[in-house]
């Protein structure tokens, strides 16, 4: 058995890095710099929020978990606010959900109503499967009607923009890929019934083809993003 879980640093230690490419895509895409008002929903640990502050961004994020976000806060030095929830209205003229594709759900309602009028609202999700290895093993996180495309539908929103972006998720051992996994969420209903030790043997023979002979993890993944305009 692996030592004692603990998903929040675990995020921010072992699994939040494995997004930066989808991170630095959007915000380029965007031109997230000087000027850009940017909330991050459901921000994880704020590595996100921390790199649109050093392009120049005025960011802020909102975290319910408050692991995650006393996490962020202590990443962050108080200097881009972390709340646990979404501002019930703003002005904001970016508002990112990066982490759709990992529970707990994001709500339609609340991508646009801290958004300013054409606003661009960021979802992402999974990629094709067949160009994801990690999507079988976090199945349970990418919920039907959860990928990008529907919840911007259903936020009343249409797609302006799109792309793909590869996003690798790459561990030093398979005990750090079982603790990275763990870290999403996706497995907290089998953790709950079944305990640990039984949900960590099942990960780590799933992991086995994904094993390279220096004893690495790596799990080649595409992650899918839309944008979106608020009227």
């Amino acid at each position: 058995m692996l030592l004692p879980h603990h998903p929040a640093r675990d995020w921010a230690e072992i699994q939040e890095r494995m997004l930066v490419p989808l991170y630095e895509a959007v915000h380029e895409r965007l031109g997230v710099g000087p000027g850009t008002r940017l909330l991050g929903l459901d921000c994880g640990t704020g590595l996100a929020l921390l790199m649109a502050a050093a392009r120049g961004a005025s960011a802020a994020g909102a975290e319910r978990d408050p692991a995650r976000a006393e996490l962020a806060v202590e990443r962050l030095r108080w200097e881009v606010p972390v709340t646990p929830e979404a501002p019930a209205e703003g002005s904001y003229d970016v508002v990112t959900a990066f982490h759709a594709a990992f529970p707990p759900a994001v709500s339609p309602a609340v991508l646009t109503r801290a958004a300013q009028s054409g606003a661009a609202v960021v979802v992402a999700g999974w990629g094709p499967p067949e160009r994801c290895a990690a999507e079988p093993l976090l199945r349970s996180a990418d919920r039907p009607g959860a990928g990008p495309e529907a919840l911007v539908a259903r936020a009343g929103l249409r797609p302006v923009a799109a792309g793909r972006v590869a996003c690798p998720f790459g561990y030093a051992d398979g005990a750090s890929a079982v603790r990275g996994l763990l870290s999403t969420g996706a497995f907290d209903a089998a953790l709950r019934s079944a305990g640990p030790g039984p949900v960590e043997k099942e990960l780590e023979e799933a992991l086995a083809p994904h094993r390279r002979d220096d004893g690495t993890v790596w799990m080649p993944n595409v992650f899918r993003y839309v944008i979106a305009r608020v009227p």
